[in-house]
């Protein structure tokens, strides 16, 4: 899974990159207008009341700027912020000690937030509502309880999967922004900013073939700019031409939709062998040699939101679309 070029999750080497490549206040933030204009409300409404921002929650697939729009909100705010995980924080003890060193006011980003572990989330509860935790030291007879009131802070959760927050935790949350795929209009802009960074130059052609193909995800556009990049240069162009956009993209397995390999074998699979479904996700993945969860929350959304994928309540079914697309025979 790392080493796929759609990948919407970060690969270790692209963190020092994403970070070079990052806006740092709304106003450069591209795309996500209505999430921009509710957080620009917001912000300046608790800074004119001198309080600390409500906890955010950010929700949506992958690599769509959740982690950027955490230090957006800590810039915008003027204030520090501490970032972690859901799986780095094991036990109480590691959340109080986080906890314990913000400043009034400050960002706590907690990603991957839907992983805490459950005696850690209910140790946030009381944080996030009337800011103190109980942390319990000792054993037997000499355990005890001790009381650590903390200052207003903001906490901004991301997740990829909202529906996997409990219910109280998800009710401390004032503000839950769900980030969407972005719009063709969007990611050229972000091509556009990404290669004035890189100092290169492209047309607009080839700007219009990655944002055609980059899944609706500023994470894969970038990275998809910098591998065409390099067949450009070997190339030695000026300027990356429309020719090598399409032929390095094609050596990437990208199709024009933005499909690669296990999209196709996807399709293939419930249009040849199930008739275009419905079939259970399980089958699928059986069938394929995938991970149901990989199947959910990696390729499934996309297919879904381009139409070629339908979810009944029977299963998974082929769309009208997905049957001209891959050139099949439709016997409905």
């Amino acid at each position: 899974m790392d080493d796929r070029i759609l990948d919407e999750h970060e690969h270790d080497n692209e963190e020092y990159l994403e970070l070079s490549l990052r806006p740092v206040r709304l106003s450069q933030y591209i795309g996500q207008d209505a999430i921009k204009e509710n957080l620009n409300i917001f912000i300046k409404a608790a800074k004119m009341r001198e309080e600390a921002l409500d906890h955010v929650i950010l929700h949506g697939p992958p690599g769509l700027g959740k982690t950027t729009l955490a230090n957006i909100i800590a810039n915008e705010m003027e204030v520090n912020i501490k970032t972690t995980s859901g799986p780095a924080i094991e036990r109480p003890g590691d959340l109080a000690a986080i906890l314990s060193s913000l400043e009034a006011g400050d960002v706590l980003f907690i990603d991957e937030i839907h992983r805490l572990p459950r005696v850690v989330e209910e140790i946030l509860y009381s944080a996030m509502e009337d800011f103190f935790i109980d942390v319990v030291i000792g054993q037997g007879d000499e355990v005890r309880s001790i009381r650590i009131d903390l200052p207003p802070f903001t906490l901004v959760g991301a997740t990829t999967r909202f529906g996997s927050l409990s219910a109280p935790l998800r009710d401390r949350f004032g503000v839950q922004l769900r980030l969407q795929y972005y719009d063709m209009e969007s990611l050229q802009y972000i091509i556009e900013r990404t290669a004035d960074i890189f100092e290169v130059s492209l047309n607009e052609d080839s700007m219009l073939e990655l944002a055609r193909r980059s899944r609706g995800t500023p994470r894969i556009a970038n990275r998809l700019l910098r591998r065409v990049r390099d067949f450009s240069m070997v190339k030695g162009e000026d300027e990356i031409s429309l020719e090598t956009t399409n032929h390095a993209l094609k050596v990437l397995e990208v199709d024009p939709e933005g499909l690669e390999p296990v999209d196709h074998k996807i399709m293939n699979t419930i249009i040849d062998t199930y008739g275009g479904g419905p079939v259970g996700l399980e089958t699928i993945a059986v069938s394929i040699g995938e991970e149901v969860v990989t199947l959910n929350d990696v390729y499934e959304p996309y297919l879904i939101q381009r139409g070629f994928l339908e979810r009944t309540p029977r299963g998974r079914k082929a769309t009208a679309k997905s049957f001209e697309y891959f050139k099949k025979e439709n016997m409905d």
